[in-house]
């Protein structure tokens, strides 16, 4: 059968619906490289978070050697975790060589686990990235699980670049289609057949690629899902973990979004594996318990609180009888209770009101307070949460703080912390992570401390200081010594407290500890932080 020779307008006809459909595919305006819609504050806060990051950079590189569009998945990972509400492009938006990130990104967002996440992340350069480390494994598993799937995108991209050759070689083949046109204006048989097969091959290769794509994508799915759960649902536990361990080191969200990403990134590791990392919770514990007693602590009322009694104080109102006020029907009986005295007031005894000079913690770290009590919580960790606790409670009250590490005789470390000067978290650690070891003293750091409340009477004319003496051993002092601080004590005013750790025979009633102090107790339980909660309603 013989083959119809063809006019360039019917050339033309041919070629338009076939190019116009390369065109879509191919060579269409608005291809996307990247999931998530973003701007350019977006992209100046992951590009100065990745330079910053040695963490990012290393997993960049890694997954590179799986796949080479990695530096966009990341970038997409970051920004989904980052921003406050993440839009992401349709499917039909996106280069063929990023449908794999799509369907990451898409499967992470899509998660009901990664809207828990973005409660911890978003707006937080740190905590985004700190989310994209903890996703690399599964990021991995992804990538591999979509092994199939991408090398199928790859081919289909490569397919709608010949598409792309094919429409220029369709305009060209026109072209010269037309310049050898018979004088009849027919195009030979030939050239119309040239013509017709580049369009159909091109078009065939491109589609059967993206029905190829499409079909490795759905197959990838499911298991690309199941790891983006698992993913997101371990980042948020990390990033939650790290957040609680700022918190129960005191170090609040103001401070951290100031740091500079490099040194938050040291102190979240020196805060994992420093020395009292397992005490964290026992540290946050301890914390949160002297803000409670700050907010329970009757202003103005002397000494210890030992229980309720009767009288018309309203400074020391306990507060279900304040609730009476708010009864308009009660109010009277309020106030005939008030004119007789009859209100049910907080009782103290025994301590002076609270002190205004320095607050000093002398924690001992001799070789016994490494021993562990109930719950395998150390003496050493239990000492240190409270000092911790009562540096907190001296900033609140606007006071000095002061901590003096001892064991034997020439074994002292003074951490000072003046109220006017922020406590920097780094002097902070040092403070808790030092030990020293040795054997007990208890004549060396209590003559530091007195020393120190001396330079401050004399210096700033403030009294009536607080030494809290933290130790689980007993010792002598001389006869000449214990004259001396008797004498300083009178002369400045200070109250000593003592707690003993973990060894009830040192806070008996014929004990150097017992002459010591004006108050001591004995902690056996060390799991509970609230056998201390007195020291915070006085202190």
């Amino acid at each position: 059968m013989g083959r119809t020779d063809r006019t360039p307008r019917q050339l033309n006809e041919l070629a338009s619906p076939a190019g116009k459909r390369l065109g879509r595919s191919a060579a269409a305006p608005g291809r996307h490289t990247a999931a998530v819609v973003t701007d350019r504050f977006d992209r100046i806060t992951w590009r100065d978070t990745y330079e910053q990051s040695a963490g990012l950079r290393d997993l960049a590189e890694e997954l590179k050697q799986r796949h080479d569009c990695t530096f966009d998945l990341l970038t997409d990972a970051f920004l989904a975790a980052y921003k406050v509400r993440p839009r992401l492009r349709e499917r039909a938006e996106m280069d063929l060589s990023r449908l794999v990130n799509h369907q990451v990104i898409t499967s992470l967002v899509e998660s009901p686990e990664f809207a828990e996440l973005r409660r911890e992340t978003a707006g937080d350069p740190y905590a985004a990235a700190m989310a994209v480390l903890a996703q690399a494994a599964a990021l991995r598993r992804m990538l591999e699980r979509s092994r199939d799937a991408q090398e199928e995108t790859e081919q289909a991209k490569k397919a709608q670049q010949d598409a792309e050759g094919a429409a220029t070689a369709v305009s060209e083949a026109l072209q010269q289609a037309a310049d050898e046109a018979d004088e009849d204006g027919t195009v030979p048989a030939p050239a119309a057949d040239a013509v017709q097969q580049t369009v159909e091959a091109a078009e065939a290769a491109a589609r059967q690629a993206a029905q190829d794509a499409a079909q490795a994508l759905t197959a990838a799915a499911p298991g690309v899902r199941a790891a983006a759960r698992n993913a997101a649902a371990k980042a948020a536990e990390a990033v939650r973990e790290e957040a609680a361990l700022m918190r129960a080191w005191g170090v609040g969200s103001g401070e951290l979004e100031r740091m500079p990403f490099d040194q938050r990134a040291r102190l979240a590791e020196r805060l994992r594996t420093g020395r009292l990392a397992q005490w964290a919770e026992l540290i946050g514990r301890f914390r949160q318990m002297a803000r409670g007693e700050r907010a329970r602590k009757v202003e103005n009322a002397t000494g210890e609180l030992v229980g309720v009694t009767l009288g018309n104080d309203l400074s020391r109102v306990i507060p279900s009888e304040l609730a009476n006020l708010g009864l308009p029907e009660l109010r009277a009986v309020f106030a005939v209770r008030y004119a007789a005295g009859e209100l049910m007031l907080y009782d103290s005894q025994g301590e002076q009101a609270t002190g205004q000079g320095a607050v000093i913690a002398c924690v001992d770290t001799s070789h016994s307070m490494y021993e562990a009590g109930p719950g395998g919580v150390t003496r050493e960790a239990w000492a240190k949460a409270c000092a911790l606790a009562l540096l907190d409670q001296a900033r609140h009250a606007g006071r000095d703080f002061v901590g003096i590490l001892f064991s034997a005789a020439d074994k002292i470390q003074v951490f000072r912390f003046p109220a006017d000067q922020p406590a920097e978290i780094a002097q902070v650690l040092d403070f808790a992570e030092t030990f020293l070891g040795g054997g007990t003293s208890y004549q060396t750091p209590l003559s530091a401390a007195g020393e120190l409340l001396e330079e401050e009477f004399n210096d700033a004319a403030r009294a009536r200081g607080d030494i809290v003496m933290i130790t689980d051993d007993d010792c002598g002092v001389t006869e000449g010594w214990m004259r001396g601080w008797n004498d300083a004590k009178h002369r400045l005013g200070f109250r000593v407290f003592g707690v003993a750790v973990g060894t009830p025979r040192v806070a008996e009633a014929d004990s150097v500890l017992q002459a010591l102090c004006d108050n001591l107790r004995s902690i056996e339980d060390l799991t509970d932080v609230h056998a201390a909660a007195d020291l915070f309603r006085v202190i």
